[in-house]
């Protein structure tokens, strides 16, 4: 009775047991059992390309592996196995062998196991991992397998078959043209999956283009939710959704690669000779304010953008001010001609090169006396386009300055784009009046520059830079095309017409930028030659610059403005000097390169007055 009575209660106690698992707590042991099963995995797309107006691939992914071993089917055939791959995977043979050695660990259990997977490389190309699986394939034991016992055999078998892929490919990025447009096109990096409660794998954007346009380069992520078994092998049987990634869009910049070339060498160039702390150029269509060229040093390589530092990264174009100088000249003038306060034939005394004025002394380079207000931009007198802005006034000139684009974005689809400083009107001191017209007191980036100076070339319009011009889908239809974009009309037409007649000047024998001038097309533009605000105390360092030029041609027509920008410049300092050789070449190559239609026959240099004033 006592054992009937045991075994009855045993029963009772199972089936009571059974129960409390199977009908009260299933919920909970139908969620753990799910869990250890069911996985949803996303799927990334491939990241779009990105390419220049013609074409030209500036950006694309590739398919790449993750290559592993296990050593544990190595024997001791772990050199040789080295060598066979060491040429795929750009890594020396010692490095290979001392890591693919068998390895024990313990595990959060307290348990000994032997490490089985082992990543040797990531981001390992298509035709690389096909090298590596046709070198495995032929590797030479010394001895005739084919002749050894099965056991044998099936050592050497797993030998050939130790260095394996993960299942789950990777994208590489990679940028064919090295530094070519770096800062346009920016970089990616790895997604970080902290926060995401499904594994993902894919790039993300982190500078640039990459950055900015990173939702439609990447596409839409595909997903798929299925059961495993105690493997973690897929049971086929008992997928229930597949959902396939769409590939990302393709997008076309403005930049034209060649002329990007030429721009990189100009520059290059420019850097050997006057070595300075940084330098940059920018090459716009005024008509249509589309960039064709952007350019930074120093620089860095996308496709290893770890190994330069920040300051290469920056985009100076957008991300650094400077005290403009005698290019921001063209401000005054152009209000002042279009207010009607002054005509380009009036004429102002300089003082023969020293106005004392609110208590300091404004100089000119050069002791001038009357100049008209033509002369005054041609021979770049601080003195003149001071009293010019009087004329116009100070609540007038602040009006111009913040119509063409200062103290305000751009626009350009960039990261770490600044406004730049402009005060208003009642934080002018008695002396803004005189320092702001000749690029003092304001701080501007070299992209709002060009900008300002295109609105002088196209007829008065402040344009948005252009960057992108459409978006491809993967078959190469157009699904989104951007077009240029008027901001405001800034200047009348008759008054841009004056200012480019009196910026031809400039590059005339008797102007600041003669070494800008070219053989067969009219030149127009504007020096600048500023020295720089001291860091440590109040007023400007003695030795420290920065020169610029910026220019526009063919001037009745312009399809170029070029703007080269120069940051502490050695070996001279004049804007003259040290950015307009730069530009002439520059303008000159691109000029032939796009088929750009020669201006009318340009008075020869030999028939032009010697003098050179340089400013």
């Amino acid at each position: 009775m006592i054992l009937v009575s045991l075994i009855t209660a045993g029963y009772v106690g199972l089936g009571v047991r059974l129960v409390d698992i199977q009908v009260l707590q299933h919920d909970k042991h139908a969620a753990h059992a799910l869990d250890n099963t069911r996985r949803k995995v996303i799927q990334a797309s491939r990241r779009g390309d990105i390419l220049d107006i013609r074409g030209t691939v500036l950006a694309t992914s590739r398919i790449a592996k993750t290559v592993c071993a296990d050593p544990s089917l190595m024997g001791t055939h772990q050199q040789l196995v080295a060598r066979a791959i060491a040429p795929f995977l750009g890594r020396s043979e010692t490095e290979l062998a001392k890591r693919m050695q068998r390895r024990v660990y313990t595990d959060a259990e307290g348990r000994q196991r032997e490490d089985k997977h082992v990543v040797l490389k990531r981001k390992v190309l298509l035709e690389d991992w096909r090298g590596i699986t046709n070198a495995l394939a032929h590797i030479e034991f010394g001895v005739d397998v084919k002749s050894q016992p099965r056991k044998e055999r099936l050592k050497y078998y797993n030998v050939r078959r130790s260095v394996f892929c993960e299942r789950v490919d990777s994208q590489l990025r990679v940028y064919p043209s090295g530094n070519l447009a770096a800062h346009v096109t920016g970089f990616v990096g790895v997604r970080d999956p902290e926060g995401s409660s499904v594994p993902m794998v894919g790039l993300e954007g982190k500078h640039g283009v990459e950055i900015m346009l990173d939702s439609e380069l990447e596409g839409v992520r595909g997903w798929r939710e299925t059961e495993t078994d105690r493997s973690r092998r897929e049971v086929v049987a008992f997928r229930e959704y597949n959902v396939k990634p769409r590939d990302g869009m393709n997008v076309v910049l403005t930049i034209d690669a060649n002329v990007q070339y030429i721009v990189e060498k100009g520059l290059e160039a420019l850097c050997a000779k006057h070595t300075p702390a940084s330098a940059c150029i920018v090459v716009v269509n005024p008509q249509t304010g589309a960039i064709l060229a952007l350019a930074n040093r120093p620089t860095f390589d996308p496709n290893k953008p770890g190994d330069s530092s920040a300051a290469n990264r920056r985009n100076r174009v957008i991300t650094d001010v400077f005290e403009p100088g005698s290019t921001f000249k063209i401000v005054a003038v152009s209000g002042a001609l279009n207010e009607r306060v002054v005509r380009l034939h009036d004429r102002f005394h300089c003082e023969n090169g020293r106005l004392y004025f609110a208590g300091k002394v404004l100089r000119d380079h050069h002791a001038y006396g009357e100049l008209s207000v033509r002369e005054i931009i041609t021979k770049s007198s601080n003195i003149g386009t001071a009293k010019v802005a009087m004329k116009l006034g100070a609540s007038r000139l602040h009006k111009y300055i913040s119509e063409l684009g200062f103290g305000q974005r751009s626009g350009v689809p960039l990261p770490g784009e600044v406004r730049g400083i402009l005060h208003p009107v009642r934080s002018w001191s008695k002396l803004s009046i005189s320092r702001i017209p000749m690029g003092h007191e304001i701080a501007a980036t070299p992209l709002q520059l060009v900008m300002a100076m295109s609105a002088m070339a196209n007829g008065g319009n402040l344009m948005r830079p252009l960057l992108v011009d459409r978006l491809l889908d993967r078959d190469g239809n157009v699904v989104m095309q951007y077009k240029p974009t008027v901001v405001r009309k800034v200047i009348h037409d008759e008054t841009a017409q004056q200012m480019v007649k009196t910026l031809i000047t400039v590059v005339s024998a008797e102007g600041t930028a003669r070494q800008a001038w070219l053989e067969n097309y009219t030149v127009a533009g504007k020096t600048g030659t500023a020295q720089k605000p001291s860091k440590t105390r109040r007023g400007y360092e003695p030795d420290k610059y920065f020169s610029s030029f910026i220019g526009f041609l063919p001037a009745e027509n312009p399809k170029l403005c070029i703007g080269v920008f120069v940051d502490e410049p050695h070996n001279g300092y004049y804007g003259g000097v040290v950015a307009g050789p730069t530009f002439k070449v520059i303008a000159e190559k691109s000029a032939n390169y796009l088929g750009l239609e020669a201006s009318m026959p340009v008075k020869p240099m030999s028939e032009q007055k010697p003098r050179v004033v340089l400013r």
